[in-house]
This record gives C-alpha cells, sequence and structure tokens, in this order.
C-alpha cells in the first residue's frame, strides 16, 4: 500500500497566535506598517483581519529609561524609600479634611452605625422588659400606697385629734371613782398613743385599794382605766386602832373601830405569818352568804384554822387551808342540813367526815 505523501508547506504551518488587545491603546503608525509590510502574501485571513485590526502592546522600556517629555528618576536613598509615601494609592485621590478616606467607611460612619446599634438594642430590651417593668411599678405603687396610709395613720394618731379629753374609771365599789379621775386629770390633752402608762401608775399607787389595772384607750377622746380593788378580810387590831386588810396583809384602811362587815382577824405572829396566810385562803374560799357570817377569824399555825359565826357564836374548826374549797362546799351542806342556830360547833377539818356538836 501507498503511502501518503506530505502536505504542502503553505497548509502544514500553523497561524501565529494574534497578539493581545489592549483596550484605548493602538499601536503606533510605524509599527503597524511594519506589521503589514511582514504580513505572508498568501490568500490566507491574516490575525487583524479576524479580530478588526492590529493592537500592539508598546513595547516595554528598558530600565532606567524615561517616558518622552519626563525628567529621568533620581534613584532614592534607603532613608527616603524608608520615609516615602507608599505609591499603590492613584495620584488623583486625596484625603478630605476631616481625615477620612473617600473611597471607603470613614469614623464617622462607623459612630453613626454604632450609635444606630445601640437605640435597636435598647428599644428591644425595651420591648421584651415592658411586662417586667410595669409589674414593678404596679409592686411600688401599692407599696407608696401602703407608705403613705401607715405615715397618715400615725401622723392622725399622734396628733391633737385624738388628745385625752375623758377620763373614765370602772370597776371600784369601795374606791371613790371620782377621786381617781381627779388624779388623772393631768392625762388631758396628750395624744392616746402617747399616755405615759408609769405615770398613771405612779397616781394609782396612792390608792391602797387599788389591787390591779388596765388602761384602755377609746378613741378619738377617751381613756379609760378598769381598776380590780382589793378584796379585805378582815381588821387586826393595832396600837392605832383596827387596820382593814387584804389576804396579802396590805393595810388599807385604819379606824378606832373594826370596819363593819369585816370579822376581826386574831394571828398568832401578825401579817405575814403562816397563820395569817392560812386565815385568807380560808376566807377566799368561803361562799358569800357564809362570809358574810363570819365575825372572827383565829389561828396559831397554819393547821388550826378556826371561824366564828355571827349571832350564835358557832364555832367552825376548819384545820389547815388544804382542800378549802371542798371543805367550803362540805360546811355549806351541813349548815343547811342543821343551821346554826342548833349547833355549837361544825368540824370539817376532815371534810369526809364532817362532825356536829
Amino acid at each position: 500500500m501507498r503511502r501518503p505523501g506530505p502536505l504542502p508547506a503553505e497548509q502544514t504551518a500553523k497561524p501565529e497566535p494574534a497578539p493581545r488587545r489592549t483596550a484605548g491603546r493602538r499601536a503606533p503608525a510605524a509599527t503597524t506598517a511594519a506589521a503589514e509590510n511582514s504580513a505572508p502574501a498568501s490568500g490566507q485571513p491574516q490575525a487583524d483581519e479576524l479580530f478588526g485590526g492590529p493592537d500592539i502592546l508598546p513595547a516595554p522600556r528598558p530600565l532606567g529609561s524615561t517616558a518622552p517629555g519626563r525628567a529621568p528618576a533620581r534613584p532614592m536613598t534607603a532613608p527616603e524609600a524608608l520615609s516615602a509615601p507608599p505609591t499603590d494609592r492613584p495620584a488623583d485621590v486625596e484625603r478630605d479634611e476631616s481625615g477620612d478616606d473617600p473611597t471607603g467607611i470613614g469614623v464617622r460612619d462607623v459612630w453613626a452605625a454604632a450609635r444606630a446599634r445601640r437605640r435597636a438594642l435598647r428599644a428591644e430590651v425595651r420591648r421584651f422588659t415592658v411586662r417586667q417593668r410595669r409589674r414593678r411599678m404596679l409592686w411600688g405603687g401599692t407599696l407608696a400606697a401602703l407608705l403613705l396610709l401607715v405615715l397618715g395613720t400615725l401622723g392622725a394618731a399622734y396628733s391633737p385629734l385624738f388628745a385625752v379629753e375623758q377620763v373614765s374609771v370602772v370597776g371600784t365599789s369601795t374606791l371613790d371613782a371620782g377621786a381617781v379621775e381627779a388624779a388623772l386629770a393631768g392625762q388631758i390633752g396628750t395624744p392616746l398613743p402617747l399616755v405615759d402608762s408609769s405615770s398613771v401608775k405612779a397616781v394609782l399607787v396612792t390608792f391602797p385599794l387599788v389591787e390591779s389595772y388596765t388602761l384602755e384607750a377609746r378613741p378619738p377622746h377617751e381613756l379609760v382605766v378598769r381598776i380590780v380593788e382589793r378584796t379585805p378580810i378582815g381588821s387586826i387590831q393595832s396600837a392605832a386602832g383596827y387596820t382593814l386588810v387584804d389576804a396579802a396583809g396590805v393595810a388599807l384602811s385604819t379606824t378606832p373601830e373594826p370596819a363593819a362587815g369585816h370579822p376581826v382577824i386574831v394571828a398568832t405572829g401578825g401579817v405575814g405569818s403562816d397563820a395569817f396566810d392560812a386565815i385568807g385562803t380560808v376566807f377566799r374560799s368561803l361562799p358569800d352568804d357564809i362570809r358574810g357570817q363570819v365575825t372572827q377569824m383565829t389561828a396559831t399555825t397554819a393547821n388550826d384554822v378556826t371561824l366564828t359565826l355571827g349571832g350564835t357564836g358557832t364555832e367552825v374548826v376548819w384545820g389547815n387551808a388544804d382542800d378549802s374549797a371542798y371543805k367550803a362546799v362540805v360546811l355549806a351542806k351541813a349548815m343547811t342540813a342543821r343551821p346554826p342556830d342548833g349547833v355549837s360547833s361544825y368540824d370539817v377539818s376532815s371534810p369526809n367526815a364532817v362532825v356536829m356538836r
């Protein structure tokens, strides 16, 4: 088989690559003409016909050469090169008076953006905390109202609007209530919360019949003094006469004769002895109807208390003060069964075995 022959040279020659096209720059006329003269005379279309004309890059200038019309550049020394400004910025771009770069973002823009971000953040915080703020406002208003109410109440209570204008004494039977009210007249004009209990006590101590007392304020202007009087149990004979005493031995009054309606007490050792304490316990345990019949109480010790009943002279042997309430009940039943006018004595020292003579 016969091998094919080689192709002609015109057909095998590869076209030269077209030069790169540079926008805005044209090759000099002399260069263009030289390119036209050097084009091959064959009928094959050239690169400038295919791409619309030749665009030839200018030949690079040799190192150290200068452009036409410019003075040759002086080489810089090392200090000048270090201090020279950067040359990557175009010559026609300048900074404005504030120092901001007109081609980028300035400091003022950064500040404005930061302020806008802070305002937006505050708005979001307010939006998400509106219920919490309303709750705090509600609690604050409630506490403020309560505080104003308390302050107003205290101010009115300690003002002359609630000053004492009347003192009332209640609970007295033997004691003169008018005398006590006159003694407490110094409290008139004092606001009710400021009434001094110590000064009231100093006044009431001068009345021996007062055993205890309580103060009660009745707004707007009344002060009530509730008095518990001492209960006298009898009269004890002394050099000054007969002294009426209570169960604690407190002297209530002294008269030349025994006080009417109260028995005479004869206790070995006098007030403060065991015999006197036993007599006081027995007398307070008696019912009112029997207590009114007792004219005399005697005791030498705490175990031999004896009572003497009124007009009949009947004696009641009591013994010690133990089980006095039970003995009083037994005595009342015995006096009902056999009245004192037919009995000379009742012995209740053993309440389960009453002896009547």
